[in-house]
């Protein structure tokens, strides 16, 4: 774990994106339609505070830092999933990733809001406007007619995650091993949160019933959520808002590219490389090491 706090927190949250992208595909592919999407979450989630309580060791952490950071998970990814869910009932995968794309620019947002003294850097609202744009690049399409519900849906969502990164990046906690000992009440937060959208919304007939869907959640809980979460925060600790605003579109054209690899769905090679090739120069014109927030 410390070996991962050495590398380079870029390559550790590209790492972590690559997971997450094979992570969306194993969603779509084996359980959407199968395993309710509450109780999917739920087991997630539940697992990865599973994984985390053995290293729960908060010495020296306030209570108040820890209850902060039980309601971080539970915004960042308990209310993000309640939310991201049930636009599936208004829109399909194409317009969801479509509607993510807006994440970059609630980050910069957020930060500047909460900051309050002073202006972020121009290069950062530009790098996340090209993230934008770049993910525009590669997943625009003709939406369905009836898509505003959804779409606001998606964006409470969006805000949701991008709240939670920068209130994870600006908690008090900077030492990896104190990451890694308070962790759990991240999941505790999202696993509460979840428990509430399991019990009121869950069609207890679709529940997973294979040993594929279970080793799916099994690996959803413990590596994408435990370990990738975990990473991608302590990363975020370690750069700035542009950058880390920046990544989250990284996602889009890597989940991509493991669609076409691994499950052979068609994808626009040229729009991919076209948008990826945006989203990596936003991500270096966030880059500057002067630039520390």
């Amino acid at each position: 774990m410390f070996t991962l706090s050495r590398l380079s927190p870029m390559l550790v949250l590209s790492l972590v994106t690559v997971i997450w992208a094979f992570s969306f595909s194993l969603i779509g592919v084996y359980l959407s339609g199968e395993v309710d999407s509450y109780l999917a979450v739920l087991i997630r989630v539940a697992l990865a505070l599973v994984v985390l309580l053995p290293f729960f060791r908060p010495r020296h952490i306030p209570a108040r830092t820890l209850v902060t950071l039980t309601a971080i998970g539970a915004v960042q990814v308990g209310l993000t999933y309640q939310f991201l869910y049930h636009a599936f009932g208004f829109l399909t995968v194409p317009e969801v990733l479509l509607f993510t794309i807006f994440t970059p620019l609630w980050i910069t947002l957020i930060d500047e809001v909460l900051l309050a003294k002073r202006h972020l850097p121009l290069r950062w609202w530009v790098g996340s406007a090209l993230a934008v744009l770049g993910a525009g690049i590669i997943r625009y399409q003709q939406v369905s007619a009836d898509v505003l519900t959804g779409f606001l849906l998606i964006q409470a969502a969006n805000l949701c995650f991008a709240l939670g990164q920068v209130a994870y990046k600006r908690l008090p906690i900077d030492k990896p091993q104190q990451q890694l000992n308070t962790f759990a009440c991240f999941f505790l937060g999202a696993a509460l949160v979840s428990g509430v959208g399991c019990a009121l919304f869950t069609n207890w007939q679709l529940v997973p019933d294979t040993s594929l869907e279970w080793g799916v959640l099994i690996w959803l809980g413990l590596g994408a959520s435990g370990l990738g979460y975990l990473c991608w925060a302590m990363a975020s600790k370690r750069v700035n808002t542009g950058q880390l605003a920046t990544m989250n579109n990284l996602l889009i054209p890597v989940g991509l590219l493991v669609n076409v690899i691994f499950w052979n769905q068609g994808a626009d090679v040229l729009r991919l490389i076209l948008g990826g090739g945006v989203i990596a120069l936003s991500v270096w014109v966030c880059s500057p090491g002067r630039a520390t927030a």
